[in-house]
C-alpha cells in the first residue's frame, strides 16, 4: 500500500522525533473514537523521559501519548502561498477589521 492509498499517512515508526509538530492519528478507544491531534517529540515540564506531547495543552498538564496509541503521522500541511483573494481560496480567511473590534463609548 502506498502512502497516497492512505491518504498521506505514514507509520510511525518513520517519524522523526526530532522536536518538529506533526499530525498524528490517535488510535480509538473506550475514551472515543479516532482522531487527529499535533504533537512533537519533547520532555514534558517534570518528565523523565521525551515523548510525543500535544503542542495545544498546557505545560502544567500536558497530554502525552505514548507509541502504541498512535497509528500514523505526516508532516504538517504547507499554508497557502499568496496574500489577500488568491489565499483566501485556500481556505485563509481576509484579515480582520479593527473597527470590528473597537470598543463602544468611553470605556468609563
Amino acid at each position: 500500500m502506498s502512502d497516497s492509498d492512505r491518504g498521506g499517512w505514514l507509520p510511525m515508526s518513520s517519524a522523526e522525533r526530532d522536536g518538529r509538530r506533526i499530525l498524528v492519528t490517535v488510535r480509538a478507544s473506550e475514551q472515543g473514537p479516532a482522531e487527529v491531534d499535533t504533537v512533537r517529540w519533547q520532555m514534558p515540564r517534570g518528565g523523565a523521559e521525551r515523548g510525543w506531547v500535544a503542542t495545544d495543552t498546557g505545560p502544567d498538564n500536558p497530554v502525552t501519548y505514548e507509541d502504541d496509541e498512535l497509528v500514523a503521522w505526516m508532516p504538517l500541511p504547507q499554508p497557502p502561498a499568496g496574500r489577500g483573494a488568491e489565499a483566501t481560496v485556500g481556505g485563509w480567511p481576509d484579515p480582520a477589521r479593527e473597527s470590528d473590534f473597537e470598543e463602544a463609548g468611553s470605556g468609563i
